[in-house]
């Protein structure tokens, strides 16, 4: 099972922050970020480390979308997962409804969600 966990509130750069300071360099990790972070984004310098994987979709709520963007992007990354997964959202609006999403198989079987990350405003 992937360990996963959704960070949302504040800046994209200071989700991709938070999500920095909380990984291991030594466990696999893929990084699911909402949006492009404002200025240098933290990530963009670890492209070529074989330990992270970081998957960059574009902004808008993943719940009322139908979650096409995030069935997609987890498809791919979880055909060789990950013992961690970050997923960052712009929004924390419709947080219970990605919770939900995430609790549906086949993720059910695949994820293991923690506790959230949550940033202020």
């Amino acid at each position: 099972m992937t360990l996963t966990t959704l960070v949302a509130g504040g800046t994209a750069a200071a989700r991709e922050a938070a999500i920095a300071a909380a990984l291991d360099r030594q466990t696999s990790t893929a990084l699911i970020l909402e949006g492009l972070a404002s200025g240098q984004p933290v990530f963009d310098a670890h492209s070529n480390d074989a330990m992270l994987i970081v998957a960059r979709i574009a902004p808008g709520c993943l719940c009322c979308t139908g979650n096409l963007t995030m069935r997609v992007t987890l498809n791919r990354i979880l055909r060789h997962p990950p013992q961690r997964l970050f997923i960052s959202l712009a929004q924390d609006a419709h947080l219970d409804q990605i919770h939900a999403f995430l609790r549906t198989a086949p993720y059910d079987g695949l994820l293991m969600l923690t506790d959230d990350l949550r940033l202020p405003s």
